[in-house]
């Protein structure tokens, strides 16, 4: 047995006296609670001497360390750093060249006495002679010593578990729990070439006895593991987590504390490592954690960093530290083990934290007690599912040793490992675990679990949390523990609703980069101040979305991944997955699921993983999951799905699903029957063929109704056929009334699978008592198609018929209420509103089908009406036709200098109301707002004043869905024109920005939204309009004086002398907002005026229109388009509009002399009995209305319609009306706004004119006649301008249609 000398171990404080055997004097470390770090101290003559600090070096202190058998030196102090004893003498730096064994026998050594000013004294922080390596802490890992020059492992060879006992005692680590030997090592590395041989009874290994290993080599052995159980030498206390809180350390059996003086990351680090929790990530101060008691042991604490424990850093010594413990230290780790990733807390691949940055945890050998474990460590349940093969990246270093745990131990650093096969895991890939998360936090208060007041759990409480200090970064952190994406807003001030229970914490200080709300710095639990009236709460963004057009149910599916959303690949995507994607979005069930959607406006990476749920999970993130093939997923394979409340649809009959039966849907809430208002046979023929069940043959009501208690769906459906599925058919559930009971909808298919879907007419099931079946022929069916589009709801739009495969438009050449009430019946849509031209609703494609009709209005279909026949037409798209129904919907905010803020109003019935606030949560103003172009969410706003005016309250209970995309989809209670009193009126703001609607300042009339520019005054120039935000120009087509005069009286210029084309005045810039534009010229206002929609045009600014007005400047007062004024003639001045009214008047008079000299001529000839016809039908064209002209022959201001906002200017004339002024003008015009509807409180409507009613003409056939060809020997009325006439001789509001007064060239002949 070799020995090195004899010593002796004195006291706790491990002073060491060794004598060898030729009496050499000894040394040993003095006041650093080591016995490898303090003061060095030498027995000379009978005292203990120190060594001055001049010229002390690491050279030095490697020596010393050496000798008393510490390893190397990590640090050589000076200044007394381990203070001074006054009464020794002091030697002499010794000079060291670093390789002697003793101090002594360093070159520059002398026994002489000097005379250091203020004793600075010399020491040593020595490394220790043993410690068990690796990344697990002071207490497990491969054993490990150091001679002094370097770390060198110690073999398996005869290696005892005894000696396993000194080492854990040594290290203060209590008793050892397990050896393991065997372990790999590098064939190149060194190994100790002794065997320890202790007995157990040791104080330090370094005093056990030792032979040499067999062959004086244990390079054949491997190397061994040693496990103790942890002695608490140190912990963190009061943060509520191992690794968090106060720092606190044993020292001569009682806890103290650590003072914060030059206290900081380094110093933090060691103690994270020590007590292996990863590495820090906060240090605090000022007793964070609260103040701790007993003694404060240590201060102005100076590590380096790389200290094994915390004892070995240097220090101002035990017990001298003069703080107070309102200075307590405290530290944030990291922990040692993470699920990594963006799928939050409890989901993720595995990484450990050996203190110096987080490793990938290999797949090789990982066990499902591995992943249990993992999820208790975590506070995270229990495990769901262990994912093996997960990508990496190739230069990405991976944890080489394999955890072996068995499921009960309860944390992952206690688990026995065993090292790699062949020593490393680089040839294996990742691992991930998914765990069922137990609910340390949640948010309340809202239907989203990713919004609401945060609440923490907390010694068997829910409880929450203080909004002092709270901000976006702890908004952050709770956003990513709950796996909801990022937060997109701190809430303050109890904005979801106060909570109960205690407030748990307050002052909470995250850096946003935690992982958990408890890794944040916060008050001591329950240490606030606080009421429940100032709860945090977050709105995060969610984890999962569905982006696109379509609203939150229909899209992309994109994951958030550290703030940024990333779109999942179609690869191996199953509708399962789609399923668990819209039950967790609370979108009903998964309709359809779309592969290799391409999306070029995205350039990232697509998500890594393939999703494999079994349909039943709660949420994506609870699903299994496997790394794409290649560790990629392609990125042109995007994948899209639709969610919907109708996804599925069955016929149930006697309890079971087949072809007849009564018509369920499969929503959120499970199987429900459909009410059988508005059902039709149209509806019956989509469910059948989505069924595969032939085509519809009756739709009986209530016939196969179960009694089962559930509510019945009361959605109306309008199929126009071609929908593949029920779900694409509009639906409508605004105003609906309940549905009544019993009537349920019913549908008979044929039940052949194979038979092709006819086309049946859409007629209406009677929603009355009658239990009659309807049925139809399946072969007497009319091909043909009609639908409205472009016009926000199924009732307004431009007219479009599917004719011969190809669907086409109508041209708007006599396009009037008759026409308009055929398209309005067919489409089951009410009575005309309006028949709009120059399409109004957009220019179409395809074929123009019809052109010139001529219905009488009592026509079944538009296509049985009389006209020049199909595809006969000279027109262009810009002239497609349209109408507006007296069912059509219609949404605004009233406001006078709001785009997006204003009083809610709905366009039922004919006319403009107020919505009742009631509910109105925040989905429906989610709803309200997209579909006003106004953002995303949006508020209801209770404090404005109530509002004044009478005026419907349409509508009230109205609660959007996540799956309704518009408004007309929400359910609500029926519509009533006293739905609530007034006061309760909505009064809504969105989020989102609408272009100015003034140039200026808001609110403005149209004068000043025009003007003239690039003129020589201020009355000519190129027409320039301002629309969405900015100016735009005229387009010249179709412009002439008629125009050109209402630019110049609206301007208050004067007439027009010329109408300009071609950028007379200069090419404008921006966009051509009008074209073909035709003004009567009498209209008060260009935007009066019949026109093309708004931004559509064919034009350059080369054909940008201009004005030249007589500059005769009048005051003009500022009117809006409800107003309607007329410049005065001028005494003395004749324009050139009155030039050629006097010259055409003249030619009028001669027509009309030639014409009254043949008609004599014919009377003496022959009497036909179509004579008295003829002269009637002459005197109506001649005999001016009297009711719309006053006796200058000029227009009456209220002949003119006009749709004013409402105002409280407005509102105010309202109430202070004679109420007797509406009986006595019981003609009301209706007021017209932009859209071409109406903004009156009642609307009467006009009896529609049956055939006999119709004013029919039987005329000659002339070559040239303009007479219209039908399908009857009857030619009608060749101008159109007289039905038009009649209709507003009866004052009916319904004729919104004004006609364009032109002049025509008239060709006399010779009678």
């Amino acid at each position: 047995m070799t020995m090195h000398g004899l010593c002796f171990l004195q006291g706790l404080t491990s002073l060491l006296l060794c004598v060898n055997a030729q009496g050499i004097p000894q040394l040993h470390l003095a006041e650093g609670g080591h016995r490898c770090v303090g003061r060095v101290e030498i027995l000379h003559q009978g005292s203990w001497a120190t060594i001055c600090d001049d010229k002390w070096s690491m050279s030095e202190a490697h020596v010393v360390c050496r000798q008393i058998g510490c390893g190397e030196a990590t640090s050589a102090t000076l200044n007394g750093y381990f203070g001074s004893r006054p009464d020794s003498i002091h030697l002499n730096d010794p000079g060291c060249t670093g390789d002697e064994t003793h101090l002594w026998q360093c070159p520059s050594w002398s026994w002489d006495q000097l005379n250091c000013t203020g004793w600075p004294a010399a020491g040593v922080i020595c490394s220790g002679f043993v410690r068990l390596g690796g990344s697990y802490g002071l207490c497990s890992g491969r054993v490990e010593v150091n001679s002094g020059r370097g770390w060198i492992l110690v073999s398996d060879v005869n290696f005892t578990f005894p000696t396993a006992q000194v080492i854990c005692v040594e290290l203060g680590c209590s008793e050892a729990l397990s050896v393991l030997g065997n372990l790999s090592r590098n064939t190149s590395e060194l190994v100790w070439n002794e065997e320890f041989q202790c007995e157990g009874q040791e104080p330090e290994v370094w005093l056990c006895p030792r032979v040499p290993c067999p062959g004086s080599s244990c390079q054949h052995g491997g190397g061994v593991e040693v496990v103790c159980a942890e002695s608490p030498q140190l912990r963190l206390v009061d943060g509520g987590h191992r690794c968090v809180g106060r720092v606190e350390i044993l020292h001569n059996d009682t806890w103290g504390t650590i003072c914060d003086n030059d206290w900081d990351k380094r110093d933090a680090d060691v103690v994270c490592r020590q007590l292996v929790c990863g590495e820090a990530l906060g240090v605090t101060m000022s007793a964070y954690f609260s103040s701790g008691s007993g003694p404060i042991f240590l201060s102005h604490l100076s590590c380096t960093g790389e200290e094994p424990h915390v004892r070995m850093c240097p220090s101002q010594g035990w017990g001298k530290a003069y703080c107070l413990h309102s200075e307590d230290a405290g530290v944030i780790c990291s922990g040692f083990v993470r699920l990594g990733g963006s799928n939050g807390l409890c989901s993720g691949r595995v990484e450990v934290n050996s203190g110096r940055g987080w490793i990938l945890v290999s797949d090789v050998n990982f066990t499902f007690p591995t992943a249990q474990v993992i999820c208790a460590n975590l506070g995270c349940g229990k495990a769901v599912s262990v994912l093996g093969n997960v990508s990496r990246n190739t230069s990405e270093q991976v944890w080489n040793e394999v955890f072996q745990c068995e499921g009960q131990e309860p944390e992952l650093r206690l688990c026995p490992r065993v090292p790699c096969p062949g020593g490393s895991c680089q040839h294996g890939r990742g691992v991930a675990v998914v765990c069922t998360e137990i609910p340390q936090l949640r948010l309340v208060n809202t239907e989203s679990h990713c919004e609401g007041n945060v609440e923490i759990f907390h010694h068997g409480s829910w409880g929450t949390i203080c909004d002092d200090s709270w901000d976006l970064s702890d908004a952050q952190v709770v956003c990513r523990q709950l796996n909801c994406g990022e937060a997109l807003s701190a809430t303050f001030s109890a904005h979801f609703g106060q909570g109960s229970g205690p407030i748990w914490l307050d002052e909470v200080n995250c850096t946003g980069e935690e992982s958990h709300v408890l890794e944040c710095l916060y008050k001591d639990w329950r240490n606030n101040d606080c009421e429940h009236e100032e709860d945090a709460g977050v709105i995060c963004s969610g984890y999962l979305r569905l982006a696109g057009e379509e609203g939150p149910c229909s899209g992309r599916v994109e994951l958030n991944s550290r703030g940024k959303w990333v779109p999942v690949s179609d690869v191996n995507f199953t509708f399962h997955t789609a399923q668990v994607i819209c039950a967790e979005l609370g979108c009903g069930k998964a309709a359809s699921v779309l592969g290799n959607v391409t999306f070029s406006e995205y350039t990232g990476q697509m998500w890594h993983e393939e999703f494999l749920c079994e349909g039943q999970e709660s949420q994506l993130w609870f699903c299994p999951r496997a790394p794409c093939h290649g560790g990629r997923c392609h990125h042109k394979g995007i994948v899209q799905i639709v969610c919907s409340e109708f996804a599925e649809v069955r016929l149930v009959k006697n309890g079971t699903s087949q072809c007849e039966g009564q018509v369920e849907v499969n929503t959120s809430a499970g199987w429900r029957a459909l009410c059988a208002s508005h059902w039709s046979m149209t509806n019956a023929n989509v469910v059948c063929h989505q069924l595969g069940c032939g085509v519809a043959i009756a739709t009986p009501k209530g016939e196969y109704f179960v009694e089962e208690g559930d509510e019945i769906r009361k959605d109306q459906f309008h199929c126009s056929g071609d929908e593949p599925f029920l779900r694409s058919c509009p639906v409508i559930a605004l105003g609906v009334p309940a549905c009544a009971h019993g009537n349920t909808a019913s549908v008979v298919c044929t039940g052949n699978k194979t038979q092709l879907l006819p086309q049946y007419k859409d007629s209406l099931s009677n929603s009355g008592d009658s239990t009659a079946s309807e049925v139809q022929d399946a072969n007497c069916l009319d091909s043909r198609q009609l639908r409205l589009v472009n016009g926000g709801t199924r009732c307004a739009g431009r007219v479009e018929i599917l004719h011969q495969g190809s669907w086409g438009t109508i041209c708007d050449d006599s396009w009037d209420l008759n026409d308009a009430h055929v398209v309005c019946r067919q489409m089951n849509c009410g009575v005309a509103l309006n028949a709009t031209v120059s399409a109004h609703f957009g220019q179409g494609s395809g074929p123009i089908w019809l052109d010139e009709l001529n219905c009488t209005g009592e026509e079944t279909h538009v296509w049985n009406c009389p006209s020049q026949g199909w595809e006969q037409h000279d027109c262009r798209h810009k002239e497609d036709a349209g109408v507006i129904c007296s069912e059509f919907l219609d949404l605004r905010m009233v406001s006078q200098d709001q785009e997006c803020s204003g009083w809610l109003e709905i366009f039922y019935n004919g006319t403009w109301g107020s919505v009742c606030l009631s509910p109105m949560e925040e989905v429906t103003l989610s709803v309200i707002c997209k579909q006003l172009g106004c953002g995303d969410t949006g508020i209801l706003n209770t404090s404005v004043p109530a509002r004044k005016g009478s005026r419907p309250q349409w509508v009230d209970g109205i609660q959007c869905r996540k799956t309704d995309t518009s408004l007309w989809q929400c359910p609500s209670d029926a519509w009533n024109q006293r739905s609530c009193i007034p006061r309760d009126s909505a009064y809504v703001t969105c989020t989102g920005l609408r272009p100015k609607s003034c140039p200026e300042s808001a609110p403005c009339t149209d004068t000043q939204k025009l003007r003239l520019r690039g003129g020589d005054s201020k009355c000519s120039g190129r027409v320039e309009l301002w629309y969405k935000g900015s100016w735009g120009t005229v387009c010249d087509d179709s412009w002439d004086l008629a125009e050109a005069e209402v630019v110049c009286q609206q301007l208050g210029c004067g007439h027009a002398l010329a109408a300009l084309g071609k950028a007379a005045f200069g090419p404008g810039n921006g966009s051509i907002w009008l074209d073909e534009m035709q003004c009567r010229g009498r209209e008060s206002s260009l935007w009066d005026c019949a026109r093309a929609p708004w931004g559509q045009s064919d034009c350059k600014h080369e054909e940008d229109a201009g004005v030249r007005c007589s500059d005769e400047r009048t005051t003009v007062s500022p009117i809006d388009r409800s107003t309607s004024s007329s410049s005065p003639p001028v005494p003395g001045f004749f324009s050139l509009p009155v030039i050629i009214c006097i010259i055409l008047g003249a030619l009028l008079l001669l027509v009309l002399i030639v014409l009254g000299t043949q008609m004599r001529r014919w009377k003496t000839v022959i009497r036909d009995p179509l004579k008295e016809a003829f002269y009637e039908e002459i005197r109506y064209l001649v005999k001016p209305q009297e009711d719309m002209f006053d006796n200058t022959g000029k227009l009456f201001e209220d002949s003119v319609t006009k749709l004013p906002y409402y105002t409280e200017e407005n509102e105010e004339n309202e109430e202070n009306e004679d109420p007797r002024s509406a009986s006595e003008h019981p003609e009301q015009h209706a007021v017209i706004t932009e859209n071409g509807y109406d903004d009156i409180e009642e609307l009467p409507f006009p009896k529609i004119p049956s055939s006999p009613e119709m004013s029919e003409m039987h005329c000659f056939p002339q070559d040239g006649g303009g007479a219209r060809n039908s399908q009857s020997s009857t030619f009608r009325q060749p101008p159109r301008e007289g039905s038009n006439s009649s209709m507003e001789e009866k004052g009916s509001p319904l004729s919104l249609r004004q006609e364009n007064f032109r002049y025509d060239d008239v060709e006399l002949s010779v009678m």
